[in-house]
């Protein structure tokens, strides 16, 4: 299989796309690329041969279950990584991808765990994890003084500014640098990135992380952070596209300058595919683009509220871990959406990476749903929701127009125009004297099938 790191691509079986770059590979085959499924079956065995005749099992029940959950987890992801299905991707490896492909399997029956928990047990059940989890989360003000100069304060009248330039800074650009390599559009990252924004605006009054200073929403979030992201990730994208993919084996390059290089781009894509959403091109893909931002919106909104509910504090080490693995799995799951939506006679489903993700999200949207529901249902403020109203029949109303009312308005003018210039050949036949003999054609013809019948 062909394809690459996090917005990397695959040729895949189909015919190359006009968007697609042209690649050379001579084929190599190392041991690196081989499978070795009888290589782990072997060290597993022995692994487990190990444990079971050599080891003294402890008496602690606690620990024996801990340790068998995280045995059972790794067995099953050396089955995965050796014999899943490969994805859209291979580079830096294929093994990589099948990785986190059953990584994502992993933590959907995590989730569905927690589920069926009740809510208690299952803030408790985050102890066996982490022990110092389990406890409710402190009141913090997050919102405070929105000043950006104070003058109160004589010591440094910016303070406010260098509250704000934490970790998470750097977490924001880095987060949207690699959300622009998934999307690969510069008008669908920044609906996003200005949708989330105000949906922090609209649920402040449910999350207190929520509330942020004007300035900390639209200047330091959507214009350096996120802005800054997606204009490098574009730049990337646009170098990706460009760059010409030629591969050789690492034996046969003659220099060791060539041979360091070709270890370097090993992490680099195989090939690229430039995506064209074309959004109001069809009903269809209007609507899967939609789906798509809403999915992407409440999977961000899951972060907050997951950390909310099953009382994580926002530094926790899961956190970043959830982050990790979207990011991983991301890249893989909108390639795969892209592919079922630009090619449905050669991709007929959705592709297994993209199905997963879509059940993560749905399933860490239900543990909230679940356990805060008081949280979910207090009720949005009136100008608020006036706002989503509108906003929602404005949409409503382009796409009627779009794709309803401008098709049947097109549809009719194109048969008036028919209509017209069929009139006048009609009256220019006319005017240079044939209008007479068609009109005998036609009565003879009529005489002639009167005369059959």
């Amino acid at each position: 299989p062909n394809g690459g790191a996090p917005g990397a691509e695959r040729d895949g079986a189909g015919p190359r796309r006009s968007t697609e770059s042209e690649v050379y590979d001579d084929g190599t085959n190392t041991f690196f690329w081989r499978a070795h499924t009888l290589t782990v079956l072997f060290i597993l065995t022995c692994a487990l041969g190990y444990v079971t005749l050599l080891e003294e099992t402890p008496q602690d029940t606690a620990y024996n279950t801990k340790r068998g959950i995280v045995a059972s987890i790794l067995v099953f992801l050396c089955f995965g990584v050796t014999q899943a299905k490969d994805g859209p991707f291979s580079r830096p490896h294929p093994a990589y991808w099948r990785f986190w492909l059953c990584v994502s399997v992993v933590y959907e029956l995590f989730l569905i765990f927690i589920l069926f928990q009740t809510v208690q047990d299952g803030r408790q059940f985050m102890k066996y994890i982490d022990p110092h989890l389990g406890v409710p989360l402190p009141e913090r003000d997050y919102g405070g003084n929105c000043l950006i100069y104070d003058p109160g304060n004589g010591t440094d009248p910016f303070h406010n500014i260098w509250d704000k330039l934490d970790g998470f800074v750097p977490a924001h650009f880095f987060g949207w640098y690699l959300k622009t390599l998934m999307i690969r559009d510069w008008w669908m990252c920044m609906i996003i990135s200005v949708m989330f924004e105000f949906l922090e605006y609209s649920l402040e009054h449910q999350l207190p992380n929520f509330s942020e200073c004007w300035w900390d929403h639209w200047i330091m979030d959507v214009i350096l952070c996120n802005g800054l992201g997606i204009y490098c990730g574009m730049k990337t994208l646009s170098w990706l596209s460009l760059k010409t993919y030629k591969w050789q084996g690492l034996w046969n390059i003659p220099t060791y300058k060539g041979k360091m290089k070709r270890i370097v781009f090993q992490f680099t894509p195989y090939s690229w595919v430039k995506f064209e959403w074309k959004p109001a091109s069809s009903l269809r893909r209007w609507l899967a683009v939609c789906g798509i931002i809403f999915v992407f919106l409440l999977a961000e909104l899951n972060t907050f509220y997951l950390k909310f509910v099953l009382w994580m504090p926002p530094e926790h080490y899961l956190v970043l871990l959830r982050l990790v693995f979207f990011v991983n799995v991301g890249g893989v799951a909108m390639r795969e959406i892209y592919d079922f939506m630009d090619d449905p006679k050669f991709h007929k489903k959705l592709g297994q990476q993209a199905w997963l993700v879509a059940a993560i999200t749905a399933t860490e949207f239900l543990i909230v749903v679940k356990y805060d529901p008081y949280t979910l249902t207090l009720s949005l403020p009136f100008y608020i929701t006036q706002c989503w109203i509108l906003g929602i029949i404005l949409v409503l109303t382009w796409t009627a127009w779009r794709f309803f009312i401008r098709d049947i308005t097109l549809r009719y003018k194109e048969i008036r125009r028919q209509k017209q210039e069929h009139r006048h050949e009609k009256d220019k036949c006319l005017s240079n004297g044939d209008g007479h003999s068609a009109l005998l054609d036609e009565a003879s013809g009529s005489k002639l099938r009167e005369r059959k019948l």
